[in-house]
């Protein structure tokens, strides 16, 4: 190819000193021979390109056999995966695991209760006690002063009075935490 050139190149050359002598039917058969070799570089240059796109094509297929063997194998895996998988097994687990983990969460609660009832009682009447006389000292007031000033109902039975003293209250005081509340 590149002498086919080279000899293209010294063939011109050699053309124009022949012209120049005046032959010119040794002229006409290189200018020939120069026109055949151009079409035979071109053709050569073709060649190649089309060489090279048939190489990228026969790289392009192993690339794309190699990722079906691949697809293969990552199907074999899986169907042997699914045959492995008992699903009718693993729902029954599973429901069982849920059964399992529901009854936890009662026993749980349950003892959670239990524990409450016997040591919260009491820590939670003293909470809510601080609770009131916190919101009270807030609020510049004292319990004891406010059932100290609240009237007493005059003729009726002792026992009726005390009972209905503590309820109003009751009632006042919850209305006043309902009040702060809302502020």
């Amino acid at each position: 190819y590149q002498r086919r050139v080279r000899k293209a190149v010294v063939s011109t050359q050699s053309t124009g000193k022949m012209a120049q002598q005046g032959e010119m039917a040794a002229v006409k058969v290189m200018a020939k021979d120069l026109v055949r070799t151009r079409r035979y570089v071109k053709k050569f240059i073709m060649m190649k390109a089309n060489i090279q796109a048939v190489s990228l094509k026969i790289t392009t297929l192993k690339s794309q056999g190699a990722m079906a063997n691949a697809m293969k194998g990552v199907t074999k895996a899986m169907g042997a995966m699914n045959k492995q998988m008992n699903m009718p097994q693993m729902q029954k687990i599973m429901m069982e695991f849920e059964k399992e983990a529901d009854m936890m969460d009662m026993k749980e609660d349950m003892m959670n209760d239990i524990i409450d009832d016997v040591m919260g009682a009491e820590e939670d009447e003293e909470e809510s006690d601080m609770l009131v006389n916190q919101v009270l000292d807030e609020l510049g007031l004292s319990l004891n002063d406010e059932l100290n000033s609240m009237p007493v109902a005059s003729g009726s039975v002792g026992g009726k009075e005390k009972a209905s003293k503590p309820a109003d209250a009751d009632d006042e005081l919850q209305a006043r935490l309902d009040n702060l509340r809302r502020d």
